[in-house]
């Protein structure tokens, strides 16, 4: 479901994913500050997607070696202008796919939400880092997406920063961890899951609508999020980490 979400936006993601390139460029900024160049020689970025992220982390870092992830294989087209020897696309899911270890950065920019267990990823990542490398992504908050939870009811699972600091601090030092919330503002309810669509972030994870159900929607929405100007907002809770690997 999420993996043909995903491929059915690639085509507009580039397009509308205002939100996502300013979480990854705040995020390849932080690379840039907090990891050093000597870290950034092996780097395995997961959920790539249509290269947004990726294209920053290779102009700020210049990495001698890249695989790129994700979980749809359509991906590949997107990213046809970056690959080449030193850049690779190796699709698949994160959570299961085997990727060479030895790694000095693992990163994901707005993915990691959507695994099943990121605690386990965290554990595994641990394993494919090499000794004093570095794991570094972006993921979302419990605000995240609010307004559409507060109308459907529905929302992911996320994880809060003390959660995420919880889980990594036994085997990672945190070199930065932060979180902020952006709000956008559209004309209309309408316009809000038309924005989503064409990211493929819904902030839920399965929902087939009616004409009734998107009406009652809309109407809600509406009402409870309206603002002065007469736009609807809608809220990002981004959360940033920077962590690096305890040697055993």
């Amino acid at each position: 479901m999420i993996r043909r979400r995903f491929a059915r936006a690639s085509a507009t993601y580039a397009e509308r994913a205002d939100a996502q390139r300013r979480i990854a460029a705040r995020m390849a900024g932080l690379i840039a500050r907090h990891v050093p160049r000597s870290a950034c020689r092996n780097v395995l970025e997961v959920g790539c997607g249509t290269g947004v992220f990726t294209r920053m982390l290779l102009r700020r870092t210049h990495p001698s070696f890249v695989w790129l992830n994700d979980i749809c294989p359509e991906m590949r087209e997107s990213l046809a202008d970056v690959l080449g020897e030193r850049v690779q696309f190796c699709p698949g899911d994160a959570e299961q796919t085997e990727f060479p270890g030895g790694q000095s950065l693992i990163t994901s920019c707005s993915a990691i939400q959507w695994f099943d267990s990121p605690p386990r990823f965290f554990a595994r990542c641990r394993n494919l880092l090499a000794d004093g490398g570095y794991f570094s992504f972006s993921t979302f908050g419990q605000k995240n997406l609010q307004e559409v939870a507060s109308v459907t009811g529905e929302a992911l699972s996320y994880l809060s920063l003390e959660e995420l600091k919880s889980v990594l601090l036994p085997h990672y030092e945190l070199i930065h961890a932060s979180e902020e919330l952006i709000s956008f503002s559209f004309p209309s309810p309408l316009e809000v899951l038309r924005h989503l669509q064409a990211t493929g972030v819904t902030g839920i994870r399965r929902r087939q609508w009616t004409k009734g159900m998107l009406a009652d929607f809309c109407r809600r929405y509406e009402r409870l999020f309206r603002q002065t100007d007469r736009t609807v907002c809608l809220t990002y809770h981004p959360i940033y980490i920077i962590a690096k690997k305890i040697a055993s």
